[in-house]
């Protein structure tokens, strides 16, 4: 089938069958088509927040679940977030234009001595597809980055990974030294990495250790949830 007929075929389907389809689009990582659905949308008078939350977050939701229940793997999530990047591309302009307020903003980033970075990738694109704001550091970052990143982004989270025994100790210098600087309580603080666990994380002071990027979703969106209850109580 060539774009041309594929583009024929979403333009005729209904708004509701369009989103589905985009939703099953999305799982299966197809780019193109997610981007042309997007277009169509737009085109449509949708505006751009809802495109975002009911197609694109709508079908990251889905991809999610199943990673998490072990349905999908890595190397499909890769995919759909590949998707999900090309449909964001068309919206993060129009969305600023906008004002519209995603759910809030992370700061992520691997700690120093760490270039392991393909979970905090994954990460970052499913928060990404579930509508957060992600500044992404890459990879050995000293405590100093951590923390011009935060305050200068105005993050609601800050989010640390480590794949090393031996440079996960260092996720407890970031948090002390934000102690010290009597900033640790304006941040959520999510951890993860394959060392590390429960325990750890509750020992070095963060508010989640965070198993794999779809849990991490889910609990962001607890504690973002809850700090705009306690803003509003």
């Amino acid at each position: 089938m060539s774009d041309e007929e594929e583009e024929i075929i979403l333009s005729e389907l209904d708004d509701d069958e369009l989103v589905q389809q985009m939703m099953d689009d999305l799982y299966d990582g197809l780019k193109e088509e997610i981007e042309e659905g997007v277009n169509i949308l737009l085109e449509r008078g949708w505006t751009p927040y809802r495109v975002l939350t009911e197609a694109l977050v709508g079908g990251m939701t889905i991809v999610g679940a199943d990673f998490r229940d072990g349905i999908l793997f890595v190397p499909e999530v890769l995919l759909a977030a590949n998707a999900m990047k090309g449909g964001m591309a068309i919206l993060k302009p129009l969305l600023a234009e906008t004002g519209a307020r995603t759910i809030g903003k992370m700061v992520i980033g691997t700690v120093k001595g760490d270039i392991h970075d393909i979970g905090k990738n994954l990460v970052s694109m499913m928060m990404e597809g579930a509508g957060f704001e992600i500044v992404d550091l890459g990879i050995n970052n000293p405590v100093e980055e951590y923390i011009e990143a935060i305050k200068r982004e105005e993050a609601d989270i800050l989010g640390m990974s480590a794949l090393l025994t031996t440079t996960m100790p260092y996720m407890k210098v970031v948090i002390d030294t934000m102690k010290e600087q009597g900033i640790r309580d304006d941040y959520i603080i999510l951890v993860g990495g394959a060392p590390l666990n429960e325990e750890f994380g509750r020992a070095i002071g963060a508010d989640a250790y965070c198993r794999d990027a779809a849990v991490a979703v889910e609990t962001a969106k607890t504690f973002i949830a809850r700090k705009h209850n306690q803003a509003t109580a």
